[in-house]
């Protein structure tokens, strides 16, 4: 028939996707082919535009744990290698074909999405429950944008929640320049709440411009010392003790423990029950309605994901190294189709 072709994924018969053979540094991760998926009934066959990698991709390819985690991070994650080989937890692309029975999306809708622990999205082509975690791009959304969009704020809406946060709260993060951190202070502002971030002090104006009122440089001054008393207090990088942390909380307060270590996480409990405070940690668990959230909250411009740097699909390594750094400034990204873009400006407050 002439002007008509098959889509690409109904002629190719194997993908490409990064995987991750065993523990340890970035050289670890090698390409390799996989069958085509192929969507099930209420599935959708997605081409990935753009991937990210995240702290958790780091922590499982280099089993970079927090400490007292080890032992069972190898029970969990695979005892020698992955057990999943192929990371990535969130996506941005397009829809290229449909199970018989899926009726949410069509092919050529832009959409998102996260995988979570399930992972897989370091692939050209991924399949997704139509009813699970996915959703439409907002229009004013580049893929590299969208693809950021739900670890950091997908974990941040789960313990928000868990938190009870209310309007006129007063929020304080630790480690605010991240991919959660930065999510935490717009989630925040979004429902809000005011915000103080703790970062280095050249970070300070993207802070302001996310909507934190005030930042606090920890090389320079002592927050736990300054008296200032906070509602919730959200800890990003697990640098300080349970007992600074719960120190500046104000009488119920909660803290909100997302990176802490296993003798942490046994004690903070314990420390908070006996001053009346509530401590919160564990995983965060992907859930339908927070991405189809933070896409309401993106197309009205209350949540935009920051961007440190987009590397393309080839530069996978780099991307990984760039993470393990610990130098990044909100997420980075991989662009797996199409040529890579500039960072989008981050958005004013």
């Amino acid at each position: 028939m002439t002007g008509w072709a098959l889509p690409a994924s109904q002629r190719r018969t194997t993908v490409k996707v990064i995987e991750c053979t065993r523990y340890g540094t970035p050289d670890v991760l090698q390409w390799a082919e996989r069958p085509m998926p192929r969507p099930g009934s209420h599935e959708l066959l997605v081409r990935v535009v753009a991937t990210t990698v995240n702290s958790g991709d780091w922590r499982v390819r280099a089993l970079h744990l927090p400490p007292g985690f080890g032992p069972l991070g190898r029970l969990a994650l695979g005892l020698r290698r992955p057990r999943q080989p192929v990371l990535g937890t969130e996506f941005a692309g397009v829809v290229e074909d449909t199970g018989v029975l899926a009726c949410r999306f069509r092919p050529g809708d832009r959409v998102f999405g996260f995988t979570g622990s399930r992972m897989g999205c370091h692939a050209e082509y991924l399949c997704m429950d139509e009813h699970g975690p996915v959703a439409a791009t907002p229009p004013q959304l580049g893929c590299e944008q969208a693809a950021a969009m739900c670890f950091g704020g997908s974990t941040m809406l789960h313990y928000y929640r868990r938190a009870s946060l209310s309007a006129g709260e007063h929020v304080l993060v630790i480690g605010a320049s991240g991919t959660v951190g930065s999510a935490a202070v717009q989630l925040a502002r979004s429902q809000g709440a005011r915000v103080t971030a703790v970062c280095n002090t050249a970070r300070a104006p993207l802070m302001h411009r996310l909507g934190a009122q005030h930042t606090i440089d920890p090389a320079r001054h002592d927050f736990t010392a300054q008296g200032e008393r906070y509602d919730v207090v959200v800890d990003c990088v697990g640098t300080f003790s349970p007992e600074e942390t719960l120190g500046v909380l104000t009488p119920g307060g909660r803290l909100l423990l997302l990176a802490a270590g296993l003798p942490d996480l046994l004690r903070a409990p314990l420390l908070g029950r006996a001053r009346g405070l509530r401590v919160m940690a564990g995983p965060a668990q992907e859930s339908a309605a927070d991405v189809a959230t933070l896409a309401a909250l993106a197309a009205r411009g209350a949540f935009i994901p920051v961007i440190d740097s987009v590397y393309p699909w080839a530069d996978f390594r780099l991307a990984h190294a760039r993470v393990e750094s610990r130098r990044k400034v909100g997420t980075v990204v991989l662009r797996v189709a199409g040529p890579t873009t500039a960072p989008p400006s981050p958005p004013l407050a």
